[in-house]
C-alpha cells in the first residue's frame, strides 16, 4: 500500500484526550484520522458537534430493544397499514380503559 504522512498541529490536552478515546476503542489515533478523513471524502461534509455523535444505549434500553426483538420473532406485534389505522388502534385501548376506570368507581 502506498502511503503519505499527514502532519497537524494541534493543542497537547486535544491529543491526549484523542489518544486515550482511541486507545479505549482499542484503536490507534492513526487509524480514527484516517476513517475520519475517508469518511469526509465519501460524504463531503464535516459533522461537529454533540447532535452528530452516536448514542449509545443504556443497559434499561438495550433490555426494552432485546425483549422487542423477543416479540418480533415471537409474533406478538400488531401491524397498521396507515397512520390512521394506528391512531384508530390507540384510541380504542385508551377508550377501554375509560371504561375499565368507570366502572371500578
Amino acid at each position: 500500500m502506498n502511503t503519505t504522512s499527514l502532519h497537524i498541529k494541534i493543542e497537547p490536552s486535544i491529543k491526549e484526550q484523542a489518544q486515550k478515546a482511541a486507545d479505549d476503542l482499542g484503536l490507534s489515533l492513526s487509524a480514527v484520522t484516517k476513517a475520519l478523513l475517508k469518511e469526509f471524502v465519501r460524504t463531503k461534509r464535516l459533522a461537529v458537534g454533540g447532535s452528530e455523535r452516536s448514542e449509545i444505549p443504556n443497559a434499561r434500553l438495550r433490555k426494552s430493544l432485546q425483549q422487542s426483538e423477543e416479540d418480533i420473532k415471537a409474533g406478538r406485534t400488531i401491524k397498521f397499514k396507515n397512520v390512521d389505522e394506528a391512531i384508530g388502534y390507540i384510541d380504542s385501548l385508551i377508550a377501554d380503559d375509560k371504561r375499565k376506570t368507570k366502572g371500578k368507581n
